[in-house]
């Protein structure tokens, strides 16, 4: 699992993330809703250890920016970030040796047939298409089978399969015990893939749905999302 407990992130005197609190259980899908510029991709590379912030972040029990830590994230930015001159093939082979995963060549081979990547291991990491990135970015992030995963806007640029596909990851990695969040701003990409629903604006959580009967919000998460981010006051 993995905490975030009192998180603040300021660029100069603009508050882009405030006072975040939450938490991301075993087995457990998170989902972060809100427009553009709502936060979610600040509290996301906070807590993947790309920014400075106050606040505590903790993964699996270890302080985010330790080895500790990093050993059990997975990270899938919004934007790819694959090398260049280093082939498909090339990315899982550094990233099974990296995290010394021992059979990361049969795992990482299974990854390159479900997102039809088998056929471009050879191709420079520079020659591929964005959604190929993508799809790239995602088995490198998997491959180590971390216990805690964090994608941000997945679904940009995927093609119908890899759609399907990463949506059956979701299911795996909550039955397999991994805690997820899912940065989106598109409701209709998480569908009944998750548990509980931070609805952010303006750097701030606004509202928190779950997933199962015992919710005392009435308003379905499409409804509540909308009354939110649509109202006079959050423009």
């Amino acid at each position: 699992m993995f905490q975030v407990q009192n998180v603040t992130k300021c660029y100069g005197k603009v508050i882009a993330n405030n006072q975040i609190n939450f938490s991301v259980g075993d087995g457990q899908i998170a989902v972060l809703l809100g427009p553009n510029g709502a936060g979610k991709s600040t509290i996301i590379k906070c807590i993947a250890g790309l920014l400075r912030y106050t606040g505590e972040i903790t993964i699996c029990g270890h302080p985010n920016k330790t080895l500790a830590a990093k050993r059990q994230l997975g990270y899938i930015p919004e934007m790819p970030a694959v090398y260049d001159l280093l082939t498909v093939g090339e990315h899982l082979e550094f990233i099974g040796r990296a995290y010394q995963v021992e059979d990361w060549k049969e795992y990482g081979e299974s990854l390159l047939e479900r997102f039809e990547l088998a056929d471009k291991r050879n191709k420079l990491g520079k020659e591929l298409s964005k959604g190929m990135q993508q799809k790239l970015s995602i088995c490198c992030a998997v491959l180590h089978r971390p216990g805690v995963l964090i994608f941000d806007e997945p679904m940009v640029g995927l093609d119908p399969h890899a759609i399907k596909e990463l949506k059956l990851l979701f299911a795996e990695l909550r039955n397999a015990g991994a805690s997820v969040l899912i940065s989106t701003h598109m409701l209709d990409s998480v569908e009944d893939y998750w548990d509980v629903a931070h609805i952010m604006m303006n750097g701030s959580f606004a509202a928190t749905k779950y997933n199962h009967p015992g919710d005392t919000e009435e308003r379905s998460l499409e409804q509540l999302f909308f009354d939110i981010t649509e109202r006079k006051d959050a423009r």
